[in-house]
């Protein structure tokens, strides 16, 4: 099988891009993204020519511009033999991308394949972004009457975390320590200024016991990642990152199930690393690194416990030990994560996935993992309820 291949990246570091309503001047989205196109191409060594599809992530509501994937491919003057589409699913968008951009190649529609995504939210009032996309994503006859958002489940995890598994609030802080200091090392990073454990215990809380710089901060970004097959990438002669094994789960339920359930057990991750796994013919204990889908501290927790990288129950204490750090048995989140490299939703998945390649190229500086081979990127739909596991091993030329 002619294996998908990661030969080209580039993303704009994470920040404020949105202009509001009545700026004198706005920041237009698919200029911003077209630069990124450009860059990624001469980075992967092909052609404009050479991309017979095109995947983007649907943009924010708040973006202008719809359709905005057949505008894309107005704007950058590409003709696409293999298809021109969107992909939406709350957390999973991006990654849902990146997933049928690989599609593409093993289905044989396509040699070079580019994956698309921007996020534009910072200059939307906080009152219109809760509305319109946080309270609306739970059942909105169950959940959304009740007042249930994405940070209030997950403190309730939280807590019923700590609570079963005699956790203390420090250790479940430490992972934001742990990844601020990852994202000092990443110039993509949204906050890049260290920050000690006292510092994290002393912030106001957003939802007990997950106080700010626990959760996501709001931000805008957009990422471009170009693929290939690997007869494509073999040809470029340089390092790339392919696809070796690929698991999805869903578990047939919506945010907080009327049916009663584990809190604390990430069913869907577990269920899909176990595909993965099996796909790639590893097991747990060969991944070197994993780059993890986690707004809040305690999803990054959950999450390395349900894919075999930490102990049950000891996801916390193992950040909080150095375990899951630079440097340490499997580092976790080396970019920063969602709390401090930043988390523009709509695009995060790809730039998980442009972490992982950069680490399997051996390029990510200072952040760099030692002899990373084999990589696991994982995204979630936002609410625990289905992942999608991607294992990538890194190739030399």
């Amino acid at each position: 099988m002619n294996r998908p291949a990661i030969i080209g990246t580039s993303a704009l570091p994470v920040g404020r891009y949105q202009t509001p309503d009545d700026a004198e001047h706005h920041v237009v989205e698919h200029e911003l993204l077209a630069k990124l196109v450009v860059d990624a191409i001469a980075s992967a060594g092909v052609d404009k020519s050479d991309v017979s599809s095109i995947i983007c992530a649907q943009p924010r509501s708040y973006t202008r511009q719809k359709y905005f994937s057949t505008f894309m491919a107005n704007y950058l003057r590409l003709q696409c033999e293999g298809i021109v589409m969107e992909t939406f699913g709350n957390g999973l968008t991006a990654a849902l991308a990146f997933d049928k951009a690989l599609d593409e190649i093993l289905l044989g529609r396509a040699k070079v394949v580019l994956a698309l995504a921007i996020n534009m939210e910072t200059s939307t009032p906080s009152s219109e972004h809760m509305k319109d996309s946080l309270r609306t994503t739970g059942d909105v006859d169950f959940h959304a009457p009740s007042g249930f958002t994405p940070i209030s489940w997950y403190a309730m995890d939280a807590m019923r975390y700590m609570h079963e598994y005699n956790v203390p609030r420090s250790a479940l802080a430490s992972v934001a320590v742990k990844n601020r200091r990852h994202a000092s090392l990443n110039p993509l990073a949204q906050y890049r200024d260290p920050i000690t454990l006292n510092d994290v215990l002393k912030q106001r809380t957003i939802v007990e016991p997950l106080g700010l710089y626990e959760v996501p901060p709001r931000g805008d970004g957009a990422c471009v990642v170009v693929i290939a097959s690997e007869d494509v990438a073999k040809s470029l002669k340089k390092p790339y990152s392919v696809v070796r094994g690929r698991g999805f789960f869903h578990e047939g339920a919506h945010q907080i199930n009327e049916v009663p359930n584990s809190m604390i057990d990430f069913v869907a991750a577990k269920r899909a690393s176990a595909t993965a796994y099996a796909n790639a013919g590893i097991t747990a204990a060969d991944i070197d690194f994993a780059e993890i889908y986690a707004p809040c501290t305690i999803v990054e927790v959950l999450a390395s416990e349900a894919i075999g990288l930490t102990a049950r129950g000891r996801g916390a204490f193992s950040a909080e030990e150095g375990v899951t750090t630079l440097g340490g048995a499997i580092p976790i989140s080396t970019s920063g994560g969602l709390t401090s490299r930043g988390h523009p939703p709509y695009a995060t998945p790809l730039y998980n996935a442009y972490e992982v390649n950069e680490q399997l190229c051996s390029m990510a500086g200072e952040r760099q993992v030692a002899d990373a081979r084999l990589g696991l990127l994982m995204n979630e739909l936002g609410n625990y309820n289905a992942a999608l596991i991607h294992i990538l091993e890194g190739m030399s030329p």
